[in-house]
């Protein structure tokens, strides 16, 4: 993500008459300790009749010596460098370990080198003139100065903030610097004298620090800041002052005190000297005149990597807006009809390191922001709709089941819920919703059924539909399930029990043995006397109160009226079924009746319906038949319970929108009957094109949110701008990272979904040679695979292509494309994609083929699950989901992504793709999970859409490429340029294995590979090793371009394949010259830090993750001393006669196999 900048500074003075210019000494070259990479110096000076020398002072900063022979009437100086802001992290050093804390001495040696910047500011005015400290600034010192043990680094944050705040900032052109003292007293100064009295406080507290004059860069930011400033509001650039503090180990550490920051990329120094006087940037005389200043400083871009901050210009979008109202004006003439949705994944900005962020699929921060992002999305797009919290899946292993967020509305505009301050929100903090969590997993307190709440609600909602309150019956707990409970428990008090105080203190030793900060609070077990208690007091206690009200209420068969049966049970009352879930999933139903349940019939969804009324309830009447309690009728209900101090009502299944809307409603009027706002669970409604719904549901590691279907390109990309927003408000991002660095999505989909208004509009069922068409598509384009997936991708992933199972998978395909072909009409003698299809064709012909290797159907990159199965109505909703796309950063890339896929869509459905199904090989997981390879393959779909008529810009795809193949480093060696890139390695699924729950199989994740790209003149004299292996790189095609991937261990996991093979980092590469038998140049490159350093936490942004990945990269460190010829000779020929994957060095093989 490198940003190159031009930079220009010019100061001119104008004299009113010819005058004799003195010498004058420039101090406008960026010092030799500059970190950051200075590509191109010029100093042009005016007059021309000048000598210029280049000299260094004592302190080694570069100064020009200009000596001008002929008076003149003006002066003038002009800077222009190349600067390169590729991101440094200015905590990025190692500090010795007796110097870790404050308070430390310099070694005797060191402090006399040192003399100069320990030395004291002085009084040179006032009372306290020759002192050696002013009181002022002693004050503020000890002010500041630590009590405790404290870390440096630590300290010089607070003081460097403490100075920024103690003075305001001003623009003074005075020459010269304020004594610290003035400074102080003032609270006002320009940047040098803020970074005066930093040096001056640092000094008296024991630090060395010099004063440092420079230039400062500040860039506009790509996004705006949701906690503080954002920064500039235009790119710029000035003179700028501040201080560097020696620490051992680190070196020379520079310091802002104007902005309170670390001096980063954009901090460019000139001069570091012991006083300001020696850092002035320019210094001389001329003779006696009167003289005008003028000066200016800019600053401007010519080279941006793409980047997922920024990744496309304005002029850029304008062009995709464009083609995707071209697509949708081209689908529209066609009578397409095509929608598409999706399945958009966020993590916490704040915290990606708790289970919850990582691998576990719930927990209390992840429901509080869910619970907030929902909020967002009702307010925009449900304002009159309903949000309703839902029971998931639960899977094997969780703890508890999934919930669903689902805010919903009607598309016709008409209010669902008209008062959102009636419905509650249970996870309006992090502690409400671990409270909430507790309860899940414990179930309702002793005594929590007393609140009348849960009564009222459904007495009011009986009333209102004219049933007598007696048809409100109480639900209990079983005292039996307490009873056989109570009796497994060991006997007499937790406290007393000997065998305590040992396995608590151990545990305690073991929770502050695993402490990051040993002053921090332990948290006591979950599993303590007094919970255990608790939970005694809770089976023990007598079962009185109910746990919730239960309401009978179904339609009746004909639809005309609603019907209310008592339920009987044999015990009397009604008992709920043993377990934690809301109530409305533990009702007694098998209590009711011998015989079997009635089956309710959700409407078929491919059914086009009539428009919903206005006002449902009135709609559908309020009569109620009276039926016997033994009568066969739907056993359903409402059901009202008070959990915590929230009260929930949950809701029944419903065959038909209506009957749901108007139960929705009538719990609505019953809220506001008895003031009380709810939570409305349950079942949500049947699937129903008059109905819009979005879902936030919790998947490992992220949320995910089910988008509603959009029609047109525009429409969606407003949705996912306003989604993206509303996330990132919510403290919701899209980026994850690593500790080493590496830069991801979030880790979850961001699945695409077509389809249409309705299962009868969808194009894939209308035109079934549509599908077949993306199927062949793709199998010939694996870019359209890896280029926009997530780490995990091969034959055990979540979504692996048709080609990376069954090796017969592509030979039963095209069999099942002939069939389809064949039998996707209906009658004789029509024919043709014209001709009416027959729907459930596709699903036969190709659901056996289209899962993974175990045979889910759902794990597959193109996934027909919702297309036409025969399982359920919500099976036959036209909809095919393509998993293969991981949640992109930015939401422009997203819509790239959608436009693509759309264009691919349209051009599919006026020339339908025929082509014979290629057999990769080898090459699926060899040279296409190389850069190269998959950027030329997603060119050629670009210029296959140019060509069908689509104008698709290929560069439009860079930030993909950049964001998924990260430049990890280059060097310059003799005439080659050598540049290494992040590539994709499959991560095998490993064996079962025991763990302490069960089983479970691991990812191998321990193999890693890179892409090695040479460039230069091919000259057999020269070989290019890796580890001493020699790098098998192939020709790209262009001159002096060749290619080949790496693959290596990168770590040592003792569950992995091969376990015994050793770590291959770091990897040094080696420019052989054979005729020598020596190593001309090379690099390095490191899977961690080279110095050792272990990152506690992962990277805060993608500036910090990208300066990570530089520092594992240098640009030197190749093999000293003679290399074998022979050897390397052998080990090519080896190479060149093994089975092994074309273009790629495995060097795990290569140590082995090879040897």
């Amino acid at each position: 993500m490198t940003i190159k900048v031009a930079l220009e500074h010019r100061t001119a003075y104008a004299f009113d008459r010819p005058v004799k210019i003195y010498p004058h000494v420039v101090r406008l070259r960026p010092a030799p300790h500059s970190r950051t990479p200075i590509e191109a110096y010029s100093l042009k000076v005016e007059p021309e009749g000048h000598f210029l020398n280049w000299q260094q002072d004592a302190f080694s900063n570069y100064q020009a010596r200009l000596v001008f022979p002929e008076p003149s009437s003006s002066l003038s100086i002009t800077v222009s460098l190349v600067a390169d802001l590729t991101a440094i992290n200015p905590f990025d050093f190692f500090i010795e370990d007796w110097a870790e804390d404050y308070g430390f001495t310099y070694p005797d040696e060191l402090r006399e080198d040192l003399e100069v910047y320990l030395r004291p500011v002085g009084v040179t005015e006032g009372e306290f003139s020759g002192a050696p400290v002013h009181p002022a600034v002693a004050e503020f010192a000890a002010a500041n100065k630590p009590t405790s043990t404290t870390r440096i680094i630590d300290f010089l944050v607070s003081l460097n903030q403490a100075v920024r705040d103690a003075v305001g900032y001003t623009v003074r052109l005075e020459q010269g610097v304020q004594t610290p003292e003035f400074t102080l007293s003032s609270a006002i100064g320009s940047c040098r004298d803020s970074a005066w009295l930093l040096v001056a406080l640092l000094r008296e507290l024991g630090l060395a620090a010099r004063f440092v004059s420079g230039y400062l860069v500040q860039l506009t930011s790509d996004v705006k800041s949701l906690d503080g400033p954002s920064g500039p509001a235009a790119d710029f650039t000035d003179l700028h002052a501040w201080t560097e503090v020696y620490l051992p180990g680190a070196g020379w550490v520079g310091m802002d005190p104007t902005s309170g920051l670390f001096a980063g990329e954009g901090h460019i120094p000139l001069a570091a000297t012991p006083t300001p006087g020696g850092a002035a940037p320019i210094t001389g005389a001329t003779g006696p005149c009167h003289a005008t200043l003028d000066f200016s400083n800019t600053v401007t871009r010519f080279h941006e990597d793409p980047r997922v901050t920024l990744p496309y210009t304005e002029s850029q979008w304008d062009r995709v807006v464009e083609l995707g109202a071209a697509v949708d004006a081209k689908m529209a003439e066609n009578d397409v009809r095509l929608t598409m949705g999706g399945e958009p994944t966020f993590v916490s900005l704040d915290n990606q390191s708790d289970p919850e962020w990582t691998t576990a699929a719930d927990g209390p921060h992840k429901r509080e922001l869910a619970s907030k992002l929902a909020g967002r999305l009702a307010d925009d797009y449900a304002p009159t709709g309903l949000v309703q919290r839902s029971q998931g899946k639960w899977y094997p292993g969780e703890p508890l089941p999934r919930w669903q967020i689902a805010v919903m509305w009607r598309t016709d505009g008409q209010p669902i819920w008209r008062r959102r301050d009636l419905l509650a929100d249970p996870w309006q903090t992090r502690a409400k919703a671990a409270e909430a969590m507790s309860l899940e997993a414990s179930g309702p307190k002793p005594g929590s059924g007393a609140d009348p709440s849960a009564e009222k609600l459904l007495s009011a909602f009986a009333s209102a539909l004219g049933l007598p309150g007696s048809q409100v019956m109480p639900a209990f707990e079983d005292p039996l399930v307490r009873m056989r409970e109570l009796s497994a428990l060991p006997p007499g008090d937790p406290g007393s029990d000997p065998t305590l105080p040992a396995a608590r203190a151990a545990a305690w030793a073991s929770a502050a043995a695993e402490a990051v900060d040993a002053d921090s609070d332990i948290e006591p077990a979950d599993d303590s006397t007094e919970a255990r208690r608790e939970l005694l007091a809770s089976l023990d206690a007598s079962v009185t109160d109910p746990t919730a009200f239960v309401l009978p209420l179904s339609r009746s068969e004909d639809g005309t009226a609603w019907q209310s049966a008592r339920w009987t049970t044999r015990r009397g009352r009604l008992v709920l079924t043993p377990g934690t879930s809301p109530a409305g999933l533990r009702l007694p139903l098998n209590s009711l009746s011998w015989g079997p349940a009635p089956v309710l019939y959700e409407a078929d969804p491919s059914v086009r319906a009539d428009p919903l009324p206005d006002d449902v309830v009135e709609a559908l009447g309020r009569t109620v038949t009276d039926v016997s309690p033994a009568a066969f009728v739907p056993r359903t209900a409402l059901v009202a319970e008070k959990r915590g101090d929230v009260l929930y009502v949950f809701l029944p299944p419903t065959a038909e929108l209506e009957e749901y809307l108007a139960i929705v409603e009538m719990i609505e009027n019953a809220a506001a009957a008895i003031d009380t706002p709810v939570v409305v669970e349950g079942y949500g409604p049947p699937a129903d094109a008059r109905l819009t719904t979005l879902t936030v549901t919790p998947d490992p590691g992220v949320i995910e949110v089910n988008v509603q279907p959009t029609s047109s390109f525009a429409e969606q990309a407003e949705l996912l701008d306003s989604l993206y927003d509303h996330a990132r408000h919510a403290r919701l991002g899209t980026e994850t990272f690593d500790l080493d660095g590496s830069h991801g999505g979030t880790g979850g989909g961001n699945h695409i979904t077509l389809g249409g208004s309705t299962p009868a509009d969808s194009p894939l069922l209308r035109r079934p040679d549509l599908l077949v068409s993306m199927l062949t598509y793709w199998q010939r384009h694996p870019s359209l695979s890896y280029l926009f997936s997530g780490k995990f991708i091969g034959t055990t992933s979540q979504a692996p292509r048709a080609d990376e199972g069954r090796e017969s998978s592509l030979y039963e395909m095209e069999i099942a494309f002939a069939e389809i072909d064949r039998l996707a009409v209906k009658g004789e003698p029509a024919r043709g994609a014209d001709a009416p299809p027959n729907p459930w064709v596709t699903d036969r012909a190709l659901r056996h083929l289209l899962t993974d290797i175990t045979g889910n159907t759902h794990r597959a990159e193109f996934c027909i699950d919702k297309l036409y199965s025969p399982d359920s109505a919500r099976g036959r909703l036209g909809l095919l989901e393509l998993r293969g796309f991981e949640m992109p950063p930015h939401h422009r890339m997203a819509m790239v992504q959608s436009l693509l896929v759309r264009s691919l869509v349209s051009w599919f459905w006026e020339k339908p793709y025929r082509s014979r199904l290629i057999r990769h090989g080898a090459d699926l997981h060899g040279k296409h999970l190389l850069p190269h390879y998959v950027i030329a393959d997603i060119a050629q779909v670009a210029e296959e859409l140019r060509e069908a008529g689509y104008p698709f810009d290929t560069a439009w795809l860079d930030p993909f490429t950049e964001f998924r193949f990260p430049r990890l480093g280059t060097v310059a060696i003799r005439e080659y340029e050598v540049e290494l890139r992040g590539a994709i390695e499959p991560w095998n699924t490993l064996g079962e294995e025991s763990t302490g729950t069960g089983t479970a199989r691991y990812v191998d994740s321990s193999i890693e590979r890179v892409q090695v790209r040479v460039q230069g003149a091919e000259d057999e004299r020269f070989v290019l090793t890796c580890n001493g292996y020699p790098i098998p790189l192939t020709s790209t095609g262009r001159p002096g371009e060749r290619v080949a991937g790496i693959r290596f261990r990168a770590w040592q996991p003792p569950s992995a394949l091969h376990p015994t093979i050793s770590i291959d980092t770091p990897l040094t590469f080696d420019l052989v010259d054979t005729l020598a038998g020596r190593s001309v140049g090379g690099a390095t490159y490191h899977v961690v830090h080279p110095g050792g350093r272990a990152y506690d936490r992962p990277p805060v942004n993608a500036v910090e993750a990208e300066s990570r990945r530089n520092g594992r990269f240098e640009a030197a460190g190749h093999t000293s001393g003679s290399v074998d010829v022979g050897l390397l000779r052998e080990r090519v020929a080896r190479m060149a006669t093994d089975s092994g994957v074309p273009t790629i060095l495995d060097l795990r093989r290569a140590r082995t196999v090879l040897r």
